[in-house]
């Protein structure tokens, strides 16, 4: 009953647009005032716990990068490099899009800042070229997908650390279904500028000549992802290392292409001083409120009933799919992530489901989640930022989200699509 009442509430109070890490911590403040065996002091102790951990670091060391990135030219470079790539498809500026969210979606690892990113450097651009910006804000939320399951993403990190599963192996394990839905949403790009008329940048194709000048001005920012993989592939260092390399590294780059000052280093770690903050108490109210279901034996009832729908782990896998783009509509990703782990675990463990394999698949699903309407928060982002209104958004979402829903049941059911490069990275 005390758990009830504190789901409830948390409810209750999302229902009036409570931020999500007040709703929480006021939801598990709940259970343990309800509870009489229970003292309030254990609330602060969980929520303390549960972020005193050596992994989590990775977590402000790589949201610094993705801050870093906006002042050292190289996410300019890689737009160059992306239109030198792409322009000459159908739809140039949209193909562009696309392939500057898979380039940056990486080394930034969160949706949210990509979008913004995109929203304000290629939307407006689309829009003078004869792109409909609801078709613009619908593809810039669609290919900003990538950073959370490209490494390093914060959910990736945010899962290894609560599934206690390696996050070297799941950094390598979203490269597949990454490099699939980069594919994919290229296809659903150039299937509507062919119905619409949307243009080329470019007459031809670009050469060689201009292909290895545009990867040579880009190159520092590409050894990135070859640093924090490769880095961790061999061994070199853990992703939270990675994470404090990969910082000192873009710094350097920055200087070295003369476009960073010191005036910027204390902007970029502002801005993420800030980002990491409210990632924190997200994962701390978390941790606090998934202490709670742990304690009274969720997990096991949950494994319980869902063993009695079926135990076949594609009906598990169905099932789980739909739960989890639900949650993502309404819960902001990492905090579903906190909560919702431990307690689908057990099932996943029971069925010989690889925790790899899942948590790509959940991270996919809470991502899609957060880009369906009527209340996804990257999809509220990229209309609130582009003025786009909601029912224009939902009338040009569809061909991407066709894209998304097939490569997410690629993932799901073809578990190599995950697992091949997952298995590269020793134990």
């Amino acid at each position: 009953m005390s758990v009830l009442i504190a789901c409830l509430v948390m409810l209750a109070l999302f229902g009036i647009n409570v931020p999500v890490a007040f709703a929480i911590c006021a939801a598990t403040f709940t259970y343990f005032f309800i509870a009489q065996d229970m003292s309030a002091v254990m609330v602060i102790q969980r929520m303390i716990g549960g972020a005193d951990n050596l992994p989590l670091l990775a977590i402000p060391f790589f949201m610094m990068l993705g801050s870093i990135l906006n002042y050292t030219g190289i996410t300019n470079r890689l737009l160059i490099l992306a239109d030198t790539l792409s322009g000459h498809m159908r739809g140039g500026l949209a193909q562009t899009n696309v392939v500057l969210g898979a380039l940056i979606g990486g080394p930034s690892g969160a949706g949210l800042a990509d979008a913004a990113m995109i929203c304000k450097v290629l939307v407006p651009e689309m829009t003078k070229n004869g792109y409909s910006r609801p078709f613009a804000a619908a593809l810039t939320s669609a290919s900003a997908l990538l950073g959370p399951i490209l490494p390093p993403g914060i959910g990736l990190i945010i899962y290894g650390f609560v599934s206690d599963t390696s996050i070297g192996k799941l950094f390598m394990g979203g490269m597949g279904p990454g490099v699939l839905l980069t594919i994919l949403l290229m296809v659903a790009v150039n299937v509507v500028s062919r119905k619409r008329g949307y243009k080329p940048t470019r007459a031809k194709m670009a050469g060689i000549g201009e292909i290895g000048r545009a990867s040579v001005g880009a190159f520092w920012g590409l050894m990135l992802m070859v640093l924090i993989l490769g880095g961790i592939r061999y061994g070199v260092f853990t992703p939270t290392e990675a994470g404090a390399v990969t910082c000192v590294y873009a710094l350097a780059v920055g200087f070295a292409y003369r476009e960073t000052t010191w005036a910027d280093v204390k902007s970029a770690l502002a801005e993420s001083a800030r980002a990491n903050g409210s990632i924190m108490l997200i994962l701390m109210a978390s941790a606090g409120f998934a202490w709670v279901l742990t304690w009274e034996g969720v997990a096991s009832d949950v494994t319980t009933m869902l063993m009695g729908v079926s135990t076949s782990p594609v009906a598990f896998l169905l099932i789980v799919n739909v739960l989890l783009i639900v949650v993502g509509m309404f819960l902001d990703g990492n905090a579903a992530i906190i909560v919702l782990t431990p307690l689908l675990m057990p099932t996943v463990n029971t069925l010989g489901i690889d925790p790899v394999h899942f948590g790509i698949m959940m991270i996919f699903n809470l991502s899609i989640g957060a880009i369906t309407p009527p209340f996804g928060t990257t999809m509220f982002l990229t209309c609130n930022l582009t003025g786009v209104k909601l029912d224009e958004y939902m009338r040009e979402i569809g061909p991407f989200y066709v894209a998304l829903l097939v490569t997410l049941m690629a993932t799901a059911f073809y578990p190599p699509l995950s697992l091949v490069l997952a298995n590269w990275v020793p134990m």
